[in-house]
C-alpha cells in the first residue's frame, strides 16, 4: 500500500517456454505456484480452470498458466519480476525452456512508493537482462509516450526478449490492454462493499459482476470474480483457451481499472471496448495492443472510431516493432471536457 493510496496500475510478465510436454506448466502443484507468488508478495484468493489453462485472481490481480506459457498480472506495490528465477528453476525441472520474454507497464500514480527493482524503469530492464538467459538474444525496451502537453501525461514501458527469428503470426488474434483513470464517481460506487454485509469475496464479487454488466462483455465466459473488502474488485473471464481479466480501485482520487484479453478477434475490438468504457466512464484511457505485423495498419484507427461517440479523443497514438515479438500500439484518449 502506497502512502498516499493504493497503486492501481499493473505491472504484467508473460513467459513463454518451449518443449514436448502437452501438459507443461500445468503440472506446478500449488505449493510451487504459492513458493512463485511468496517473491510477488502475493497469494491467491480465488481460481478457476478448463481443458486450455489454469486461472487465478490473485490478492494483487491475476495469474493465468498455459501449458507453455505463464501470465502474471499485479498491482500495488509488488515485486513482480522477482518471479523469474523461481519460474524459470521449476520450468527447468519440468523440461521447459524459456523462449520468449514480455513485460509491460503503464506509468505508475505513486512511483516513488514503489520497491526495488521497480523503482524506475531502467532498474526493471537490468533486472530482466540479468535474469534471463542469454538465448533469448533479441531484446529490446522501449517507453512510449503520450503527448507531453496531455493534462495527465502516461507512457507505456516493454520490455521485450525471445530466441526466436520471426513473429508468430497472429492472424487475427491478439493481446488489447487497457487502463482507465479518473472512473465515473457513480459507477465507481458499484465496486464498494457494505459495511458488515457478511459476505464472502466470491458473493461479493458475483455481485458486483451483476451490478455492473460485466458479464456481458463477453457472456460465453466463465467468469471467476472477487469483491476486496471494503472496496475493489478482480474477475478472471475463461473462454476457450482465451481470457480476459478486469482489476477495479474505485477510490476517489486515485481510481484505477484495467481491461486485458487475449484471444479477442480484430473485428470485435470496438464493441468489447464500448462495453468497458460504459461500465466505468473513465476520465483518461489508454489502450495498448501487441499485434503480429500483418495486423497492425487500421487498428489505431479502428479503436479510436470506437471510442469517439462515447466522449474519448484520442490524443496520442504510438506504434513500435519489437524483434521477434510483433508490434506494439499505445493511445491514449481524455474526455472532451479535458
Amino acid at each position: 500500500m502506497a502512502l498516499s493510496g493504493f497503486e492501481g496500475f499493473e505491472k504484467r510478465l508473460e513467459l513463454h517456454f518451449s518443449g514436448d510436454d502437452p501438459v507443461g506448466l500445468r503440472r506446478l502443484d500449488f505449493l510451487a505456484l504459492e513458493q512463485v507468488l511468496d517473491a510477488v508478495q502475493c497469494t491467491v484468493v480465488s481460481a478457476i480452470g478448463n481443458p486450455f489453462f489454469d486461472a487465478y485472481v490473485l490478492s494483487e490481480s491475476s495469474l493465468f498458466v498455459y501449458p507453455n506459457k505463464i501470465v502474471i498480472k499485479t498491482c500495488g506495490t509488488t515485486q513482480l519480476l522477482k518471479s523469474i528465477p523461481s519460474l524459470l528453476t521449476h520450468a527447468l525441472e519440468l523440461g521447459l525452456n524459456v523462449c520468449g520474454c514480455k513485460y509491460t507497464r503503464g506509468s505508475f500514480i505513486f512511483p516513488k512508493a514503489q520497491p526495488f527493482p521497480h523503482t524506475s524503469f531502467r532498474e526493471e530492464v537490468l533486472y530482466l537482462e540479468e535474469s534471463l538467459p542469454g538465448n533469448l538474444c533479441y531484446r529490446k525496451a522501449c517507453i512510449l509516450p503520450s503527448k507531453a502537453s496531455s493534462s495527465s501525461s502516461h507512457s507505456w514501458h516493454v520490455y521485450s526478449a525471445s530466441d526466436q527469428h520471426r513473429v508468430d503470426h497472429l492472424s487475427n488474434i491478439f493481446t488489447i490492454e487497457v487502463c482507465m483513470t479518473e472512473l465515473d464517481r457513480v459507477l465507481a460506487r458499484r465496486f464498494f462493499r457494505q459495511c458488515d454485509d457478511g459476505y464472502s469475496g466470491d458473493v461479493a464479487g458475483r455481485e458486483m459482476t451483476a451490478a455492473t454488466g460485466i458479464g456481458n462483455i463477453n457472456p460465453s465466459a466463465i467468469v471467476c470474480d472477487f469483491g476486496f473488502d471494503p472496496c475493489g474488485y478482480s474477475m478472471n473471464g475463461i473462454d476457450g483457451g482465451d481470457y480476459s481479466t478486469i482489476h477495479v480501485t474505485p477510490e476517489d482520487g486515485y481510481s484505477y481499472a484495467s481491461f486485458e484479453c487475449i484471444g479477442c478477434k480484430f473485428e470485435e475490438i470496438g464493441e468489447v471496448l464500448k462495453k468497458v468504457v460504459r461500465i466505468f466512464r473513465p476520465g483518461t484511457m489508454s489502450v495498448s495492443m501487441t499485434i503480429g505485423e500483418e495486423g497492425v495498419q487500421g487498428m489505431c484507427s479502428r479503436v479510436a472510431s470506437a471510442l469517439k461517440p462515447l466522449g474519448l479523443d484520442s490524443r496520442s497514438c504510438r506504434i513500435e516493432d519489437f524483434p521477434a515479438a510483433g508490434s506494439v500500439t499505445f493511445q491514449t484518449f481524455t474526455t472532451r471536457r479535458k
